[in-house]
């Protein structure tokens, strides 16, 4: 294990980030921990991603994926319905951030090359609002170590943990399955009246004495 990730770091990053841990809100909030896992996704140079967030942690950060996580991109509302199904009757999420108007599912690596084929086989596939996916290759803008500005990039899952728990491609094709049922669900209209006959002579009553 490399020095930077020890408690002895020479990053006042992490003391920062250690002091503001008590008496606050800690789902919106990157803590030590939490950005100790972010740098990792830098590759060979953690130390200067983590000397960037030391002078200035109030600012958003590029970071590539594929090696340390993937991102599932899709709609805010459909996004919210997914995690809706992940907290109430799954085994919840990873990491969770929006960012120009789209939420950002954090993922194990590999579920962007294998989710699109997923859906495709899928059954209920068609129906989900084919996600983004950011895998090997790519990068994502992740939010502020300290919000600062409510209209740019925020997590509403934000890391907190050096080993974060990541869904893998067949949790989240579950989750856009369960989204895409409930809403189909909550569509659903019953009636008591039977339907209509459109051959059926139709009076109007109101009419009669």
């Amino acid at each position: 294990m490399t020095t930077w990730l020890r408690d002895e770091t020479p990053h006042d990053i992490f003391r920062f980030l250690r002091e503001g841990d008590e008496g606050r809100h800690q789902t919106a909030h990157v803590t030590a921990d939490g950005a100790a896992w972010l740098a990792t996704a830098a590759g060979g140079r953690p130390g200067a991603a983590l000397t960037r967030w030391e002078a200035a942690p109030a600012s958003p950060a590029a970071l590539p994926c594929g090696t340390v996580f993937d991102v599932v991109n899709v709609d805010p509302v459909f996004g919210r319905r997914m995690l809706d199904r992940l907290w109430e009757e799954g085994p919840g999420s990873g990491p969770v951030a929006v960012h120009r108007g789209r939420m950002m599912l954090f993922a194990a690596p590999g579920t962007a090359q294998r989710l699109p084929a997923l859906l495709d086989w899928e059954e209920w596939g068609e129906a989900v609002p084919r996600p983004l996916c950011h895998g090997v290759g790519d990068a994502v803008t992740v939010p502020p170590l300290t919000p600062a500005d409510s209209a740019g990039p925020r997590w509403l899952v934000a890391p907190d943990t050096r080993h974060p728990w990541l869904p893998g491609p067949e949790v989240m094709l579950w989750a856009c399955v369960r989204a895409v049922r409930a809403a189909s669900t909550a569509d659903v209209r019953v009636s008591i009246f039977p339907p209509a006959d459109p051959g059926a002579n139709v009076y109007d009553v109101s009419r009669r004495r």
